[in-house]
């Protein structure tokens, strides 16, 4: 992790922060990049962390059902994420070399999904997420930002849509990529990682209980956006 970039300010606490929680292919983290950018906050992609952790294991050809191991591998890591000026995203480097691609592979998030259910796996990243909080604010993205990370965040939402919709989306996503995919193989991953992420013994897939519900099944990118903004107008 780059440390002057990821080092937090005094006051922390102070900083506001707004969380999206919510499982794979609700939009989350498409939504919270362009929450983000037009407040001008900085952007925590924590699922891009888990991905890391279960890339750099699968590489290693570590079990990941070990969690002692898998909890070295997590706070060894080295990773960076840095500002691509041409995509307007975050790239993301392991060990110096940009993985947002590889990261994004049903194959490592299945494996994220994995680590992510290891307690120690867990611990090891608590502390990197929140050193993510600084000023002048922050959108995290993820399945336990407002339930675990941020308690205290000013605004949580917590955005879902059907397993069916979700499935659509990604199976549009790799399609559209000149990947091949799957439908029926698609939604029958995303409800197995549902059920693993929501029933997880440690920090489980749940909304916060202050969070505020988001159905983005029939709703669009810009309308979910405009919602939330208003929300977020609302408290500030």
């Amino acid at each position: 992790m780059n440390e002057r970039e990821t080092r937090p300010e005094k006051g922390a606490e102070k900083v506001p922060v707004i969380t999206i929680d919510g499982p794979s292919g609700s939009g989350k983290g498409t939504v919270s990049r362009l929450i983000a950018s037009r407040l001008g906050w900085r952007f925590l992609d924590s699922g891009a962390l888990y991905r890391l952790v279960a890339l750099a294991a699968l590489a290693r050809r570590d079990d990941l059902a070990d969690e002692s191991k898998i909890a070295i591998v997590a706070r060894e890591l080295d990773v960076e994420f840095k500002l691509d000026s041409d995509a307007g995203e975050p790239q993301i480097l392991l060990e110096g070399s940009a993985v947002g691609g590889e990261i994004r592979s049903e194959t490592c998030g299945d494996a994220a999904s994995r680590v992510a259910a290891l307690p120690a796996v867990r611990e090891a990243l608590l502390a990197r997420q929140r050193d993510f909080r600084a000023l002048p604010g922050l959108v995290a993205d993820g399945r336990d930002m407002g339930s675990v990370v941020f308690p205290d965040a000013a605004l949580k939402i917590f955005l879902d849509a059907s397993p069916e919709e979700r499935a659509q989306r990604r199976y549009k996503q790799l399609k559209e990529k000149g990947m091949s995919a799957n439908l029926a193989g698609l939604l029958d991953e995303i409800k197995l990682r549902d059920a693993r992420d929501r029933n997880r013994s440690v920090a489980p897939l749940v909304p916060a209980v202050d969070a505020i519900l988001v159905d983005s099944t029939h709703q669009g990118i810009d309308e979910v956006v405009t919602g939330i903004l208003e929300a977020w107008s609302q408290r500030s």
